[in-house]
């Protein structure tokens, strides 16, 4: 039975997001930290779509539950996609926001193209290794200085120009509905009743077949003695 989904994160705007989003489910929906520490995973794949996987495999076999990960960063069109998958890391492990912003604006000083694109990939996992995937994508430009004091990582340099403000300059609503986190979560979202069928299948596929006892009822085991 598909009584809980463990999203593969400790970062509680993330989980809560991710609740309202998945409540229809009528599961629980919890993060990492409902749970002791457990190793982490080390994010080495080329692609969003691999660490999104590796993310959730990860998570669903150490704890034998459902897991959902998801792999975001943005891509700036004059750095050949850069920072992409390393847009956590752009600036160094255990890099702040900060310099990872600084590092991007610097890179683009004297840059006429300032296109950039948001990512995000959600990996949805069970432990024996079948996923889903759902992918949802955001345009904008890359601004000179910070605004807004709202969201985290590249939100403040984040222009999205059909709203006239940076991704740190929207709110909660606004940017759920627009944003490549809420996109690919509203996709998730469209196929709630099938992704929970889903699951069950597969977690009952996991199961071993029960023992027929019934084949030694009655059995005269002498001759094979």
């Amino acid at each position: 039975m598909f009584t809980m989904l463990v999203i593969a994160t400790k970062n509680k705007n993330k989980l809560r997001e991710f609740q309202e989003i998945l409540k229809d489910l009528e599961i629980e929906i919890v993060s990492l930290d409902a749970f002791g520490p457990i190793p982490p995973v080390i994010e080495d794949g080329d692609t969003f779509e691999e660490n999104a996987y590796k993310k959730a495999l990860h998570t669903a076999k150490i704890l034998g539950l459902p897991a959902l990960a998801d792999d975001s960063g943005l891509a700036v069109e004059a750095l050949s996609g850069q920072p992409g998958v390393y847009s956590a890391r752009f600036s160094g492990e255990n890099a702040s926001d900060e310099e990872n912003c600084h590092k991007l604006l610097n890179a683009l000083i004297g840059e006429k193209n300032r296109k950039a694109r948001f990512h995000c990939v959600l990996s949805l996992a069970v432990p024996s290794g079948p996923a889903l995937t759902y992918v949802g994508q955001c345009d904008g430009v890359i601004i000179d200085d910070k605004r807004g004091n709202n969201g985290f990582g590249y939100d403040p340099i984040f222009y999205f120009e059909e709203l006239g403000k940076t991704f740190a300059e929207l709110s909660m609503e606004e940017k759920s509905r627009v944003s490549h986190r809420g996109k690919a979560l509203a996709e998730m979202k469209n196929e709630l009743e099938s992704i929970k069928k889903w699951v069950e299948n597969r977690l009952a596929e996991e199961r071993p077949a029960k023992p027929d006892h019934s084949v030694f009822l009655g059995k005269d085991w002498s001759d094979e003695l």
